[in-house]
């Protein structure tokens, strides 16, 4: 498929009653057969939904799109992209560690890496591509990359395979930003990073009607359970271990969830993404 047939098809799944897009499920709560059957689900161990803060249909059913779309294992969607990054990265970062971080950036996510501050979380600006300073900024305390892959509002263009590379060499993860790009432009996991964050409040929604996040896993990024002592207790999920924590932790308890009505818009959104990037670009 091409990538205007894949807006349209990847990642849908047919529901019960034959609806081509995912309905509204505009539900706090959700039945179950039994009380033991709601509990297990709503400690993840067990597939449905309980509450919508934990999971819903209708932003599963944007997830999947998303994680077809960027050729990921998983993907969950938060209720801004500042959700979104902040999710991606305490999922990861513990107070005492630090980040690398391109100096071109998103002032909102300046913002929030000088808010993590005060949490303990240290982030080391460099230039983008210069690679001598990158590699100079990395310690043993280094947890983290992230860069944006179009600089928002500087429009310089991140190296995203040269990154990658030395990111992986030092043995951490590569967080892509890929919102001023999307999916349409650059396929970011597909060039070495390990997760992507995109703001679809933008270009992914494209109507200026809802405000949301999501982040992408590829499942390829091998953690040293060691080194990233906050997902031990999640190895058992294999390659799904920085989703599980996600899912189990940060992002359900700090109620970063996305609504179902945003989750139905930007679905819509997503159909028109290539016609609308097209005429941007």
């Amino acid at each position: 498929m091409n990538i205007n047939t894949e807006l349209l098809h990847a990642g849908v799944v047919r529901e019960a009653n034959g609806a081509t897009l995912a309905p509204i499920y505009q539900s706090s709560a959700f039945a179950q057969d039994s009380a033991e059957k709601l509990e297990k689900i709503f400690e993840n161990k067990a597939m449905g939904y309980c509450y919508t803060r934990v999971g819903n249909p209708t932003v599963t059913a944007f997830e999947n799109r998303i994680t077809q779309l960027e050729g990921g294992m998983a993907s969950i969607a938060c209720s801004s992209g500042m959700a979104a990054i902040m999710n991606a990265i305490l999922g990861i970062v513990r107070s005492g560690e630090e980040i690398i971080s391109s100096a071109s950036l998103y002032g909102g996510t300046i913002d929030l890496f000088r808010d993590l501050e005060e949490f303990g979380i240290v982030t080391r600006y460099v230039k983008n591509n210069d690679w001598e300073a990158i590699e100079a900024a990395f310690n043993d305390r280094t947890r983290a990359v992230f860069a944006e892959t179009i600089g928002n509002p500087c429009l310089d263009v991140t190296d995203v395979e040269r990154l990658a590379e030395i990111a992986h060499a030092h043995q951490v993860p590569l967080i892509l930003d890929n919102t001023t790009a999307t999916v349409y432009l650059f396929q970011g996991l597909a060039h070495g990073a390990d997760i992507v964050v995109n703001s679809s409040s933008n270009y992914i929604n494209g109507n200026s009607n809802s405000i949301s996040g999501i982040i992408t896993y590829s499942g390829k990024f091998s953690f040293d359970f060691d080194k990233y002592e906050g997902l031990a207790s999640y190895k058992q999920y294999g390659p799904m271990a920085y989703i599980a924590k996600l899912r189990n932790s940060f992002f359900r308890d700090t109620g970063a969830c996305l609504a179902p009505m945003n989750a139905y818009l930007n679905q819509l959104g997503l159909e028109t993404l290539g016609v609308r990037m097209q005429r941007q670009c």
